[in-house]
């Protein structure tokens, strides 16, 4: 999911029994429905736990919500990732935010390793490739097949791969 995607989700769009989250209005004006690993269901119901304690009463539909109540924003959700980045070891101990990975990078990196393992496990990826870029929002699979160039490993193995096809008869 895009970081403002997931900062716009709102409670009736979140179905953790289901495992699913509504997206409305991504990019474009694009809406999609994003299935959710079981680990991040799990995650998002401690979570749903701790602020329906803290904020029972809530005054804002935004699913997640600031200490204060309130929707939030996506300057603090970067702020905040690069903060605790920091303190894992992502990022070295700096003046601000430091440098380091982005918010946006865990996005490019899900996808990366997803046609990766396409790759080395031998599946189709042209086949499998409109799967993923559904699920990233892509209005286009064009817009997908970028990764491919953005990542060493990837151009590698689908420069393999294309070789392997021209060669056998």
């Amino acid at each position: 999911m895009r970081v403002s995607e997931a900062l716009g989700l709102d409670r009736p769009a979140v179905d953790l029994k289901l495992g699913i989250l509504h997206i409305r209005w991504g990019k474009f004006g694009k809406s999609r429905y994003v299935p959710v690993h079981p680990s991040t269901v799990e995650a998002l119901k401690k979570y749903v736990e701790v602020r329906d304690r803290i904020f029972s009463a809530s005054t804002t539909p935004a699913f997640f919500i600031s200490e204060r109540g309130r929707r939030i924003t996506d300057c603090i959700a970067r702020y905040t990732f690069a903060k605790l980045s920091q303190q894992i070891g992502l990022r070295r101990p700096a003046k601000g935010h430091g440098r380091g990975p982005r918010l946006q990078d865990m996005r490019h990196q899900f996808a990366a390793r997803t046609l990766i393992h396409w790759y080395r496990a031998g599946l189709d990826v042209e086949r499998e490739l409109p799967k993923l870029s559904t699920y990233l929002g892509h209005v286009h699979v064009n817009d997908t097949y970028w990764y491919l160039e953005a990542v060493p490993e990837l151009l590698q193995l689908a420069t393999n791969r294309l070789t392997q096809r021209e060669v056998q008869p």
